[in-house]
Parts: structure tokens; sequence; C-alpha cells
């Protein structure tokens, strides 16, 4: 199946990909803040989803968790759908679709569907994990079989919309979804689906704002693995990346409390709403306070400056050819003022105000 209307299938030449010439999309939890309902969480994604696309990002996702009660968008397909609904040229999709939580057949009807009613706008980014923990795996019918069965999910799921897998006479079809032209994307954060993305010729994103330990080795097994195929002649690398902008560098690493707070509240299994920005050092003893910057490392935070050279030497380290941005603030506005101001920096055709 073709997919000549995506960047993935642009002529590459064999230079240095460089910030600013490439495709910038947006990684969205439709985050529920502490005071909110899950009703303001999609105001604001829509909200951002719509300057988003006025500032030239290339996509946006959302992503597939569960039990988390800051995070908003674990009926995924119906949250596209609403974004899909309140923007008009910016690509929509999955990043991802945890697909051993669902059959296949479901997945290729719904997928189907916001194909059928918003067409050449709609992504399915699948990934292999539960999105949530054992307990609740169970409770959706999950088997705990730690992804193994995901190729054969995979396998299912595409013919499904391969017409030259269906026909009028095969027992089971995805209508509507057959014979549709939605992108696939495999994601990851280790070298599984980076593997598998190589060998079936599927373009791969990365979760490289949560697993950095993991980047460069999956990166490298993906592109020396890679297989050109009917979808993709050449690997095509999109890099997650979690991104905090603001005007001053000392604005910036507060409201990257936020975040912190996040992997404390994760990291002690207590997840819950999102949290306004805090001095951690009178919350945390000094041994959990250095573990968590640790884990922060990877993330981008800062003013102009500082968020334009690190990204230039994300660029020239992974050489990926989109980034997709993840930015875990509390305040609507600042979140928006910080994916602005990326804006500014990285998207040439933005029409950022600044």
């Amino acid at each position: 199946m073709s997919q000549s209307n995506e960047p993935i299938n642009r002529e590459q030449e064999n230079t240095e990909k460089k910030l600013g010439e490439i495709p910038i999309s947006v990684l969205d939890l439709s985050q529920v803040l502490e005071g909110h309902t899950a009703a303001d969480a999609f105001r604001d994604s829509l909200d951002l989803a719509q300057h988003a696309e006025k500032w030239g990002y290339h996509r946006y996702w959302v992503a597939e968790h569960h039990n988390m009660p800051g995070v908003a968008s674990s009926a995924t397909s119906v949250v596209i759908g609403y974004l899909a609904a309140g923007t008009s040229t910016i690509r929509v999709g999955a990043g991802g679709i945890m697909l051993p939580n669902h059959a296949p057949l479901v997945i290729a009807e719904q997928f189907g569907t916001l194909e059928s009613m918003y067409p050449g706008r709609i992504d399915l980014g699948l990934g292999r994990a539960p999105g949530s923990d054992r307990r609740t795996s169970l409770a959706l019918r999950r088997d705990i079989n730690s992804g193994e069965d995901f190729p054969q999910l995979l396998e299912e799921l595409r013919n499904y919309f391969d017409t030259s897998k269906t026909s009028y006479h095969a027992p089971i079809r995805a209508v509507p979804g057959e014979g549709l032209n939605i992108p696939i994307w495999l994601l990851g954060s280790s070298d599984f689906s980076a593997r598998l993305a190589g060998s079936l010729g599927l373009p791969f994103s990365f979760a490289g704002h949560f697993s950095p330990d993991y980047l460069d080795r999956a990166l490298n097994v993906y592109r020396n693995t890679f297989t050109p195929s009917d979808t993709l002649d050449k690997p095509y690398v999109m890099l997650g990346v979690s991104v905090i902008a603001a005007d001053t560098q000392e604005r910036a690493e507060m409201l990257s409390t936020t975040m912190q707070q996040q992997v404390v509240a994760l990291t002690r299994g207590r997840p819950g709403k999102i949290q306004p920005p805090a001095d951690l050092s009178l919350q945390l003893d000094p041994l959990e306070l250095t573990a968590v910057r640790k884990r922060m490392e990877s993330s981008i935070v800062g003013d102009r400056e500082t968020v334009e050279r690190r990204l230039h030497e994300l660029m020239a380290r992974t050489q990926a050819d989109e980034l997709i941005v993840t930015s875990g603030i509390y305040d609507h506005n600042e979140r928006l003022h910080s994916y602005e101001i990326l804006a500014d920096i990285a998207i040439p055709s933005g029409q950022s105000a600044l």
C-alpha cells in the first residue's frame, strides 16, 4: 500500500539532516490537571492542536494509557476523532494504540472509520506495551504474554486494510477499513519494534523522551535491518523528545518540576493528576531528588537559546527524519508558549507570532 501522501516517501539526499529541515510534530496525553477534569483536558488538547496546526506542526498524536488519573486519552480513537473534527489540515493519529489490548479487527474498523471521515489525515502508530499495570491489563481482557504475539497481531491488522488479502468472499472483512491507505507506524522504547519495523519496511517512532538509554541501539538496529517495501523505500525515524521552553532558563526549570513530580509519582506507584510546579527540594530527600533529575537529563529544558542548541545537538547525533515533541507543563498557556517558542526555532513555515 503506497503512502505517497506522507513525507516518509519524499526524496532524501545523502546529506545531513538539520533542524528546520524536518517535520516537527506534537505528542499529547490529554493531561488532566490537579483541580480540573477530563473534559477540561480534552478542551486543552483541542486548543493545542488548533494552535499547532496554525504554527506549522506536521502531526498531532495522542497516546493510549489506562488507569492513570492524569491521562485522559485512554479511548484513543475517540479522542482522535474529536481532534480531527476541530482541525482541518494537521495529521492526527495514535502515538500509539497498544495493539495487544485490542482485537485487530476492532482497530481496523475504528481507524477505517476515522480515515473515511477525515481522509488523508489519519495515522496509526502501534505499540506492544499494555500502557498500564498488570491488573489493568487483565481488566482489559489481555493475556499477559509480554507482547510476544505482537508480530502476529500486526500482520492480522495489516491484512484487514490490504485488498489483496481480502475479497467479497472472505469470511471476515473490516468495513470500513478495507482498501484504505492508513499509514502504520511501529512505536518502541527498545530494539524489538525497531527490528520488526526494519524487517517490514515500516516507519519507526522511538520513545526517546522516556527511554533514552536505548536510543542509539534502537536506531542502529532499525536502520541496519531495514528492508525496502511498498510502504517505504528508505528508513524513516521519528524521535520522541520532551521539550520545555520558556522565556528564561529559570522559568523553564521551574515548569519542569511538574514532570519531575510525575516521575516521582510513577516511581512510587502512585500516579495522580498533573501537579503545578513546586520546589521539590522541600518535598524529596537528596537521593530521590538526584535520581529524578538524572531521569530528566534527556529532556530539553531551557530558554530559546538552550533549547535550540540542544535540539541541534540531538539532530547531529541521531539524524532523525522527524521529531515528535511532548511538553508536560501544568499551565495550559505556558504549554502553548513552549510550543510556540519551539515552532519559532524549528518550523520555518510556522506562523509563530514571536
